[in-house]
């Protein structure tokens, strides 16, 4: 689908990235202004075809879920908490195939 930049009532920014079923597949970090959270899309984009750069964890309630790292180890994005490994991955392939160079960036913050 595509990437939303919003802002909080705190001023923070922040993106998503959604999937074709209108699904939050990443959450970023909030970014002091819109250009670090429109950076950070591009980051991504840049960041989401190596396989390496995700890293699968498993929160303490044993829900697996996953971070997308930057080349310099910073954590770009977080996944929601999974139910399964298996839809985990699924989630992991719906990043790769959505964050493509040509993916939408709605501006909410407009």
């Amino acid at each position: 689908m595509a990437f939303e930049v919003f802002k909080n009532d705190s001023g923070k920014f922040y993106f998503n990235l959604k999937a074709t079923n209108g699904q939050v597949i990443l959450s970023s970090q909030g970014y002091a202004g819109k250009p670090g959270a429109m950076n950070g899309v591009q980051s991504v984009i840049n960041h989401a075809k190596d396989d390496a750069n995700f890293e699968r964890k498993e929160a303490k309630d044993g829900s697996p879920f996953f971070t997308l790292k930057a080349s310099n180890g910073q954590i770009i994005g977080k996944s929601q908490m999974y139910k399964a490994v298996a839809t985990m991955e699924n989630g992991i392939e719906s990043v790769k195939k959505n964050a493509s160079a040509d993916a939408a960036v709605k501006d909410l913050t407009v």
